[in-house]
């Protein structure tokens, strides 16, 4: 064999040896390196080196994921049944215990939030769930951390539910309850309004007994209205006149 032949078999040995020898671990990643099954060594992002054929390199991404939760028929604690949805924001803090301590961090997670959406709804009741919905939340982030993040480095940072159906039947029941209680305020309003209009009056018509006055002149501007509302000329009778007709009458 010539010189050159043996060069570029020196060539093609160095390169085989030298491109599996080589792993990429991006930014946003952390690579894991196993020699014969364990675990040696932890590498951050950049260029990095294993031993071919010997190192296996396990990437982790250590980025936000979300995870959406499949609408589940939930029984709440006053015995309705719903339909509900919730997503999951979670990421790995720790991704030796990611990739040791559980064989799919994001499925098991998932699973996790499904049994857990289910056990703190029905803990709750249908008003909670519809009024107080940010303290549903927590509770479920709190119970997911407490089962991922010791145990398998997955942090849940946001745990949201999305929607909740109600049976038809419930909503027409709550649309009906709504309206009458828009009629029940809207009825107190009118009644109030009555009440204070009834106490100004009864102000009014204190202040023009006390100042016969005061009453001559709201006589004559009535009558003025009515004249210009008319159209008509009215010749105001005093009075003083109109009280004796009246005693006279009532003699």
């Amino acid at each position: 064999m010539s010189p050159t032949t043996y060069i570029v078999l020196g060539i093609v040995a160095a390169l085989l040896l030298f491109i599996p020898s080589v792993r990429i671990v991006w930014q946003y990643e952390k690579g894991l390196v196993f020699r014969f099954g364990k675990l040696r060594s932890e590498r951050g992002p950049g260029l990095n080196f294993i031993l071919p054929y010997i190192d296996r390199m396990i990437k982790v991404d250590m980025r936000v994921e979300t995870l959406v939760v499949e609408p589940q028929e939930v029984i709440t604690r006053d015995n309705v049944t719903v339909q509900v949805d919730a997503v999951v924001y979670f990421r790995v803090v720790d991704a030796e215990r990611a990739i040791i301590n559980v064989k799919d961090f994001a499925q098991a997670t998932g699973q996790i939030a499904l049994t857990t959406l289910r056990s703190v709804l029905g803990q709750s009741d249908l008003d909670e769930l519809l009024s107080h919905r940010d303290r549903i939340n927590d509770r479920l982030r709190d119970i997911i951390d407490e089962h991922t993040e010791e145990p398998w480095g997955v942090e849940a940072g946001i745990v949201e539910v999305k929607d909740v159906l109600l049976p038809e039947g419930l909503q027409r029941s709550m649309a009906r309850q709504a309206e009458a209680e828009r009629e029940k305020r809207a009825k107190i309003i009118h009644a109030d309004g009555e009440k204070e209009a009834s106490i100004a009056l009864a102000q009014a018509a204190d202040t023009l007994a006390a100042s016969p006055v005061s009453l001559q002149l709201r006589y004559l501007q009535t009558l003025v209205e009515i004249a210009s509302e008319q159209n008509t000329t009215i010749l105001p009778i005093p009075l003083d006149i109109i009280r004796e007709f009246a005693a006279a009458l009532k003699a």
